[in-house]
C-alpha cells in the first residue's frame, strides 16, 4: 500500500485503530480530528500519543491536523497541501441520543463537514473515498437481517437522517465527477480503545465502581456487535479495492446498494446478532462481577434490533468477521483494566 491516505476522525475510535494498523503496514498518514469534548479528550489524546510513538517506532509518517471538518477553508489546505491518494472519512458527530439534544452539531459535522470533504476528493483528484455510514440508517425497519438492498427512508433519529443523506451525497458525486465512493453501515462497533458513551464502556465502567447500569426497552435488545480487529480488517480492503459501477444495474428497478456510478454500500457487522442480557453476561463473567440492573424504557431514537446481511461485503473483499463476543469483551475488558489501572 504505497499511498497516502488522509483518515479524518483519527483520534477517534476506529479511526484510531485504522491508523495504527496501516503505519503497521508501513502506509504514511495524515490524521484528521478536532478532539471535541463530546467525550473525554484524555482518551483522544492518549490515542494519538499511542499514534506518534508507533509512526516513530515505525519510521513511517504520521501527521496530525486538528481541523473541524465544517472549516472549509482548512479542509480546501488540507488537501492542497498533502494530496491525498485515498481518503476515510470516519469524522462525524456521533450518538443517537445527543442528536435529539444538540441537531446542530450533526448538520454542522455530518452534513457541512462531509460536502467539504468531497468537494476536497473531486478538486484534487482522490482515487477512492471510503467513508463510515450506520446501521441507524435502517430506522423503523423490521425485516432481518437489514440487507442493503432494503429501502431506507425512515429514520427515527436525525443521526440517521444525517448518514443516510451522507450516502445520497457521495452518489451524486460519484455520478457527476465520477469519484469513487464506497459507504459502510457499521454495526456496533466495541474492543479496545473503545467510546466511552458505549454499552460496552459504560457496563464495565458502572460494574467495576458498583453502581447501577441502566438497560432500556427492559432488557429486550439485540445487536450485532462488531469487533474492531474484524471493521479494521475490512475497511483496510475496502480501502483496495475501489469502488466500480454495477455493470447490471437496472434503473427501472434500481439497487439501493449500487449505481452505474462507481458508488457502493455495504453492510459491515458480524451477523451474529446477540441478546444484550447475554452480552452483560459475558461482561459480568470476564469482570467476575454481578451488575445492578436498572431497567428503563426504550429511548427515543433507538431501535429494538440490529442484524447485518454482510454477504455482499464479503464476496467484495473475501473476508468475514469472525471474532466472538467472548474473545473480544475480553480483549476489552483486559485493555480497560491496563489503562485505566482498575
Amino acid at each position: 500500500m504505497k499511498m497516502l491516505i488522509l483518515i479524518t476522525g483519527a483520534a477517534g475510535f476506529i479511526g484510531f485503530n485504522l491508523s495504527k494498523r496501516l503505519i503497521d503496514l508501513g502506509v504514511s498518514i495524515v490524521g484528521v480530528d478536532n478532539l471535541n469534548s463530546y467525550y473525554d479528550p484524555q482518551l483522544k489524546n492518549s490515542r494519538l500519543s499511542t499514534l506518534k510513538q508507533i509512526s516513530l517506532e515505525k519510521k513511517v509518517p504520521f501527521i496530525f491536523e486538528n481541523v473541524n471538518l465544517e472549516d472549509k477553508k482548512a479542509i480546501d489546505n488540507l488537501f492542497y497541501k498533502y494530496k491525498p491518494t485515498r481518503v476515510v472519512n470516519l469524522a462525524a458527530q456521533a450518538g443517537v441520543r445527543y442528536s435529539i439534544e444538540n441537531p446542530s452539531a450533526y448538520i454542522q459535522s455530518n452534513l457541512v463537514g462531509f460536502g467539504n470533504i468531497l468537494e476536497g476528493c473531486r478538486h484534487y483528484s482522490v482515487e477512492h473515498l471510503v467513508y463510515a455510514s450506520s446501521s441507524s440508517v435502517y430506522g423503523g425497519n423490521t425485516k432481518m437481517p437489514f440487507s442493503e438492498n432494503d429501502s431506507v427512508d425512515h429514520p427515527v433519529s436525525l443521526y440517521a437522517a444525517s448518514k443516510k443523506s451522507n450516502e445520497l451525497m457521495a452518489h451524486t458525486y460519484s455520478h457527476l465527477f465520477g469519484l469513487p465512493t464506497t459507504g459502510l453501515r457499521f454495526f456496533t462497533v466495541y474492543g479496545p480503545w473503545g467510546r466511552p458513551d458505549m454499552a460496552l464502556f459504560l457496563f464495565t465502567k458502572s460494574i467495576l465502581k458498583g453502581e447501577t447500569i441502566n438497560i432500556f426497552n427492559e432488557g429486550n435488545m439485540v445487536r450485532d456487535f462488531t469487533y474492531i480487529d474484524d471493521i479494521v480488517e475490512s475497511l483496510i480492503r475496502v480501502i483496495n479495492k475501489t469502488a466500480t459501477p454495477n455493470e447490471l444495474f437496472s434503473k427501472e428497478k434500481p439497487d439501493p446498494s449500487s449505481s452505474w456510478s462507481p458508488y457502493r454500500l455495504f453492510n459491515i457487522g458480524n451477523s451474529k446478532p446477540t441478546q444484550l442480557m447475554t452480552y452483560i453476561g459475558e461482561i459480568e463473567k470476564c469482570l467476575g462481577q454481578k451488575a445492578k440492573k436498572s431497567y428503563l424504557p426504550m429511548q427515543p431514537g433507538d431501535v429494538p434490533a440490529t442484524f447485518a446481511d454482510t454477504s455482499a461485503l464479503e464476496n467484495w473483499i473475501g473476508f468475514k468477521p469472525n471474532t466472538t463476543i467472548k474473545d473480544g469483551v475480553r480483549s476489552f475488558i483486559k485493555w480497560y483494566r491496563e489503562f485505566y489501572k482498575v
